[in-house]
C-alpha cells in the first residue's frame, strides 16, 4: 500500500517529536580529571544540545551530589552513590539502577566503563533492555575476564574512541566488529588557541630563550607508557644540535622522583623542569610555551595532541596505538616506537627545526579542528543515537 506524503510527514513529524529516555551508568565523571571525564562531558555537552526530545538519568558511582556539575538541567537527571563504603555504594546503585529500569523502561542504557558492564549486562539482558558499553583504550586491549567479555559481547553496541582499539578490543575479546562504532574524542577550539608564549610562565620555569618540549601527563609509576622517562634518556642528542632545549612536564605522582633521578644520572637535570599540577584553566598558555608537544606513548586516542595541535603546537606520539587518530596516520605530527629514545631525538630534532608543514601551527590547528573540532562530535553523537 503506497503512503501519502502527508502521512509519511506525520509519521515523520511523530518519530521526532516522540521522548526519548535513556540511562546511562559511569564510574565517576566530576571528582576526578582526566581524558575519560574530559570525554564523558563532551558527551553530555553534545547530548544537552540533541534537537529530539530527549530526557537522560545519570548514575555515578564515585561521585558525591555535592560535586560541581555544569549538566544538570530537565534533560539529564544526575543520581550519586559515592559512599564511605565503596561496597556499600555499589549495592544501593544496583538496587536504584534495578528499580528505575523496571519502572522506567528505558530505550537504551549506555555503561560508561567496562568495570560495570557486567552489572548492567546483567540487568539489562533480564529485562530485554538494549545497551551500549563505552571503552576507551588500554582497558580493552587485554582479554577480559569471562564474565566482562560475556558482557561486551551481548551489548546492543560497543562505542570506543579510536580505530586501533576496535581492532585490538575485538581481537582480544572476540567482539563482533560490525557493533562496534567509533566516537572520537573531540578538541574545543574556543578554548585552546595560539598565541605568545607569555612572559610570567616564561619567568616561571626559567625558560628564556629555550625551545622548549613539553609534555602533560600523570607521573605515576604505573603509566611509564606515557614516555616522559624515553623524552629525557633524548635530551643529550637534541641538546646536541639544541644547546637551548629545555623540557616541561606537567602532571604529578609517585614516579617523579624516579625521572628527576634519570635526568640527573644523564646530566640533563638543569633542562627537565618538573611544573607539578597545573589547573586546566592555566593549560592553554601552557601549551603556548611549547614549540613541540612530546609523548610517545601508548594511547586510546590521546586527547592532549589536539590540545596541543589546536594551539598550534607540533606534536609527536607513539607509532602503535590510538593516536593514529589525532595524527591522522602522521599526517599531523611525528609517530615513533613509543621506547625508542634515538627516534625521539632524531624526530624532536626535526621539529625543532620548523622545517617541515607539520610545524606550521595554523594549519595543524585548521586540520585537528575540522576533523574533532565540538561541530564535527556533535554530529557523530547524533548519528549513533539516531
Amino acid at each position: 500500500m503506497l503512503t501519502s506524503p502527508i502521512q509519511e510527514n506525520l509519521d515523520l513529524n511523530q518519530s521526532i517529536n516522540t521522548p526519548v529516555n535513556h540511562v546511562f551508568v559511569f564510574l565517576e565523571i566530576f571528582s576526578y580529571e582526566g581524558g575519560i571525564q574530559s570525554y564523558v562531558k563532551d558527551i553530555f555537552q553534545a547530548y544537552l544540545q540533541l534537537a529530539k526530545p530527549i530526557h537522560a538519568d545519570i548514575f555515578i558511582l564515585r561521585d558525591a551530589p555535592d560535586c560541581t556539575n555544569p549538566f544538570t538541567s530537565e534533560r539529564c537527571q544526575f543520581h550519586y552513590f559515592k559512599t564511605s563504603s565503596p561496597q556499600l555504594g555499589r549495592v544501593k546503585m544496583a538496587v536504584a539502577l534495578l528499580n528505575h529500569l523496571i519502572q522506567q523502561r528505558p530505550q537504551r542504557v549506555f555503561c560508561g566503563h567496562i568495570k560495570l558492564a557486567p552489572l548492567v549486562g546483567m540487568l539489562c539482558q533480564f529485562l530485554g533492555i538494549p545497551y551500549t558499553v563505552i571503552t576507551y583504550g588500554k582497558e580493552v586491549w587485554e582479554p577480559l575476564p569471562k564474565f566482562m567479555q560475556s558482557s561486551l559481547q551481548k551489548a546492543a553496541q560497543v562505542w570506543t574512541i579510536s580505530r586501533y582499539t576496535r581492532e585490538v578490543a575485538c581481537i582480544a575479546n572476540h567482539l563482533n566488529r560490525d557493533r562496534v562504532k567509533i566516537l572520537p574524542c573531540a578538541v574545543d577550539s574556543d578554548r585552546l588557541t595560539p598565541g605568545e608564549k607569555p612572559a610570567n610562565f616564561i619567568e616561571r620555569y626559567s625558560l628564556q630563550k629555550a625551545k622548549v618540549l613539553m609534555t602533560v601527563a600523570r607521573l605515576w609509576s604505573g603509566d611509564i607508557y606515557k614516555g616522559v622517562d624515553i623524552t629525557i634518556q633524548a635530551l643529550p642528542q637534541i641538546a646536541q644540535v639544541f644547546p637551548e632545549v629545555k623540557y616541561l612536564v606537567i602532571g604529578r605522582g609517585d614516579d617523579q622522583p624516579r625521572l628527576a633521578k634519570l635526568a640527573q644520572d644523564l646530566g640533563v637535570s638543569d633542562r627537565v623542569v618538573f611544573a607539578g599540577f597545573v589547573p586546566t584553566e592555566e593549560l592553554v598558555e601552557h601549551y603556548r610555551l611549547a614549540d613541540a608537544y612530546i609523548m610517545p606513548s601508548q594511547e586510546g586516542f590521546g586527547i592532549v595532541y589536539l590540545e596541543a595541535m589546536a594551539c598550534g603546537v607540533p606534536v609527536l606520539s607513539g607509532d602503535a596505538d590510538g593516536s593514529a587518530e589525532p595524527l591522522q596516520d602522521g599526517k599531523l605530527g611525528w609517530r615513533v616506537p613509543h621506547r625508542d629514545p634515538n627516534a625521539v631525538a632524531a624526530a624532536c630534532i626535526e621539529i625543532l627545526k620548523g622545517e617541515d608543514q607539520r610545524c606550521n601551527g595554523e594549519w595543524l590547528r585548521e586540520m585537528a579542528i575540522a576533523n574533532f573540532g565540538i561541530e564535527a562530535f556533535h554530529k557523530r553523537l547524533q548519528q549513533e543515537l539516531s
